[in-house]
C-alpha cells in the first residue's frame, strides 16, 4: 500500500549521526511512512551506509545522490521525488520519538483536509529532552505559522509536516550562484501564509544542534549568502500574516544584507520603499555589526 508520509533527510558527510535517524525510524509505532535520503554530494561513506539500510529491509528507504548545492537544493530534490500526501524533513543530526509518525498520521486522518497546509509540532532539545520554547497553548488547535511568534503563542523551534502537493507548487527554490546557505523556510513561508496548520502539542523531532550546523553559523551565513537573505526578507515584507514590528525588522535586515551584497537597487526592489528608507540607518548599523561578528 502507498504510504501517507515521507520523511526526507538531506545529508552531507553525516555518517556519524545518520544511523541515529535510521534507528529512530526502525522503532516507530506506525509503519505508514517511507524514508528518502538526499545525499548532497557527500565524500564519506554515506552511500554505503544507506545501501546497508536498504538491504536490511527494516524500513522502506530511497537514496538519491546529487552534487553538493546546500540544504535548499536538497529540499528541491526531495520535492521532485516525493509522492506521498505528507512530508517532513528530519535533519541528519536529529531523530524522531518512537510515536512521532503515529501522532502525525492519527491527527491528519482525524482532522486533516484541504483547509490546512499541514501540521506543526514541537522540537525537543536533545540535551534536556524538553520542548524548545515550551508547549503550545493547551487550547490551540490550529494557527498560521507566523502567528506562533508574532502573537507570542510559542517562542522556540517547531517541526512542520507539510502537504506535499502544496510544497510542489512553490518548489523548486531558486538561489544564487555561490550561495548555498539559502534557508528552505522560503518555500514553507509561501505555503504557510495561505493556509493554517493543525497543531499537535507533542514532540515530533529530537534536535541535536551540531557545532558546524546551519543554526550555529548564522553570522557567517549573512556574509556568504547575502542575496539569499535579502530575497527571504523581501518575501517576509509581503506576507499577509505579519505585523508592523516584524516588517520593520525585515527592512532593517534587508538593508544590511543588500549592503553586504553591494546591491545598488536595494530601494528600487523593496515592496515597502518608505519603510525601507526609514529603516536604512538601522540597517547600516546592523551591516557593521554582522561584519564584526563574522570577523570581517
Amino acid at each position: 500500500m502507498k504510504k501517507t508520509l515521507t520523511i526526507f533527510t538531506p545529508t552531507y558527510n553525516r555518517t556519524d549521526t545518520l544511523r541515529r535517524v535510521y534507528e529512530s525510524l526502525c522503532t516507530q509505532t506506525s509503519d505508514d511512512f517511507e524514508w528518502l535520503v538526499v545525499d548532497d554530494g557527500s565524500t564519506d561513506f554515506t552511500r554505503q551506509l544507506v545501501e546497508g539500510f536498504i538491504r536490511a529491509g527494516r524500513v522502506p528507504v530511497r537514496y538519491i545522490y546529487k552534487e553538493n548545492g546546500g540544504l535548499y537544493t536538497g529540499y528541491n530534490t526531495a520535492y521532485e521525488n516525493i509522492t506521498t500526501e505528507l512530508s517532513v524533513c528530519i535533519d541528519s543530526d536529529d531523530f524522531m520519538p518512537d510515536d512521532a509518525v503515529e501522532s502525525i498520521i492519527t491527527l491528519w486522518r482525524e482532522k486533516g483536509n484541504e483547509r490546512y497546509c499541514g501540521i506543526v509540532g514541537l522540537d525537543i532539545d536533545f540535551r534536556t529532552m524538553q520542548p524548545i520554547g515550551g508547549q503550545f497553548p493547551a487550547t490551540l488547535s490550529e494557527c498560521y505559522f507566523m502567528d506562533l511568534r508574532l502573537k507570542k503563542l510559542h517562542s522556540g523551534d517547531t517541526k512542520l509536516v507539510m502537504r506535499t502537493d502544496l510544497m510542489k507548487q512553490v518548489a523548486p527554490q531558486t538561489g544564487f550562484p555561490g550561495e548555498k546557505n539559502f534557508n528552505p523556510i522560503y518555500m514553507i513561508l509561501k505555503v504557510c501564509d495561505k493556509y493554517p496548520l493543525l497543531v499537535i502539542n507533542k514532540g515530533l523531532c529530537i534536535v541535536d544542534y551540531q557545532d558546524d550546523g546551519m543554526s550555529r553559523n548564522i553570522f557567517n551565513q549573512y556574509i556568504t549568502a547575502p542575496r539569499s537573505f535579502s530575497k527571504l526578507r523581501l518575501l517576509e515584507m509581503q506576507l499577509k500574516h505579519n505585523s508592523l514590528s516584524n516588517r520593520i525588522r525585515c527592512c532593517i535586515h534587508y538593508t544590511a544584507t543588500c549592503r553586504i551584497a553591494r546591491d545598488g537597487d536595494w530601494l528600487k526592489n523593496s515592496p515597502r520603499k518608505l519603510l525601507t528608507l526609514m529603516c536604512a540607518p538601522a540597517g547600516l548599523l546592523l551591516h557593521r555589526y554582522l561584519l564584526y561578528k563574522a570577523g570581517h
